[in-house]
C-alpha cells in the first residue's frame, strides 16, 4: 500500500510529466475560469450552481462550476491562442461512485491541424508515456465493435429491438431507456466495454450522429451519419473523450437548444447557452480536442478500484 507521501509525490510526478510533454510539443498551458455565467446543456450532466451577488453587470447572476474547460478553451483558440491544454479541476453534480467524484482532475487539450486519427495516436502515445508501459492499441468503429462483440448493428435497430436485446441479457435494470441513444449507452457500458482487452488501449470511434455533441458529423463508408468523436478505454475504465471539433456556430446553437429541450423533458433545469462561445465559433481553426480523466488514469496505472484511493481527499473527506 502506498503511503500518503508516496501517493502525493507520484501524483505530482504525473502532473510534471504531462506539463513536460506539452512544453516540448509547444502546446501552451491555459488557466480558464472554473465558474461561468453559462452552464453545460448536455442532458447527461448535472451542473453545480451558485449565484454572484456583488457589483457589476453580472450582479445576482446565476453561475455554474465548469463541467469542462471546453467552452473557454475554444474561445481562446478562436482568438488565436494556438494549440493549448488545461490541467485542473472540473465539477459534475450527481456523480459519486467508485469511478466518479463530483470534483475531479481533467487534462483537456486542443491541437490545431490535427484530425481525429492523429489525435487518437497522440492520446495513445501519452498514455504509454504516463503509464511507463509498452501498451498495445486496438481501434474499432462504433458499428464494427457492436457487430464484432455483440452481433448487432447499432445503426439499423429500432428502439424496441434494442430494448428487447437489453432485456435478453438480464441486466436487472430498474428503468426502460427513453430513446435509442440511452439504450445504446446502456449497451456500451454494460455489454460492450467489458469485452475490450483490459491490457490494451482501446479506441471506439465514429459514434451515431445523434451522439455527436460538439463534434463534426460526416457520412462513413457504409453510408451512416456519424459524429467524428472517440472514447478511450484501458484497464476497464473509460479514460478520454475526443472530437474533431465543429466550427459552425448555427449548427452548434441548434444542438445546444435541442439539448436544453431534452433536459426539460427529463425534468432537469435548462441552462443559459454560452453566447460568447457561439459568437467566436465561426473563427475556430480546424482542430481536434480531447478530455482525459487524470484520476481514472491513475486508477488504471496504480491498479486501484476506487477513485478516492488516488486523490488526496475523496468527496466524503472534503
Amino acid at each position: 500500500m502506498k503511503s500518503l507521501r508516496d501517493k502525493l509525490w507520484q501524483r505530482g510526478e504525473l502532473f510534471r510529466t504531462i506539463r513536460d510533454y506539452f512544453f516540448l510539443e509547444e502546446v501552451v498551458e491555459v488557466d480558464t475560469p472554473i465558474m461561468s455565467q453559462f452552464g453545460n446543456p448536455d442532458p447527461a450532466l448535472l451542473n453545480f450552481k451558485s449565484c454572484y451577488t456583488g457589483p457589476g453587470k453580472l450582479h445576482h447572476c446565476e453561475t455554474y462550476l465548469i463541467t469542462s474547460p471546453e467552452y473557454h478553451m475554444k474561445r481562446l483558440l478562436a482568438a488565436g491562442s494556438g494549440s493549448c491544454y488545461y490541467l485542473g479541476k472540473v465539477f459534475r453534480d450527481g456523480e459519486l461512485s467508485h469511478r466518479h467524484n463530483p470534483e475531479f482532475t481533467m487534462l483537456e487539450w486542443y491541437r490545431e491541424g490535427f484530425d481525429l486519427e492523429i489525435l487518437m495516436e497522440e492520446v495513445y502515445r501519452l498514455i504509454r508515456i504516463l503509464s511507463g508501459k509498452d501498451l498495445e492499441r486496438e481501434s474499432y468503429s462504433y458499428q464494427a465493435a457492436f457487430q464484432k462483440f455483440l452481433g448487432i448493428d447499432p445503426f439499423s435497430m429500432t428502439l424496441e429491438a434494442l430494448i428487447e436485446f437489453i432485456e435478453s441479457k438480464d441486466l436487472s435494470l430498474t428503468f426502460t431507456p427513453r430513446d435509442r441513444d440511452e439504450a445504446l449507452d446502456l449497451i456500451v457500458s454494460h455489454l460492450l466495454e467489458p469485452q475490450f482487452d483490459r491490457n490494451s488501449v482501446t479506441f471506439l470511434y465514429h459514434y451515431p450522429a445523434t451522439q455527436a455533441s460538439l463534434a463534426k458529423i460526416v457520412t462513413d463508408d457504409d453510408g451512416n451519419l456519424v459524429g467524428k468523436r472517440f472514447e478511450t478505454y484501458w484497464q476497464g475504465l473509460e479514460l478520454a473523450n475526443g472530437y474533431e471539433e465543429l466550427t459552425e456556430s448555427q449548427e452548434q446553437r441548434a444542438r445546444f437548444e435541442a439539448e436544453n429541450s431534452l433536459r426539460q423533458q427529463i425534468g432537469y433545469d435548462t441552462v443559459p447557452i454560452d453566447q460568447l462561445l457561439l459568437e467566436s465559433l465561426d473563427q475556430l481553426p480546424f482542430c481536434s480536442g480531447v478530455a482525459l480523466g487524470v484520476d481514472r488514469l491513475l486508477m488504471a496505472i496504480w491498479g486501484k478500484e476506487d477513485i478516492a484511493d488516488v486523490q488526496a481527499f475523496g468527496f466524503e473527506q472534503s
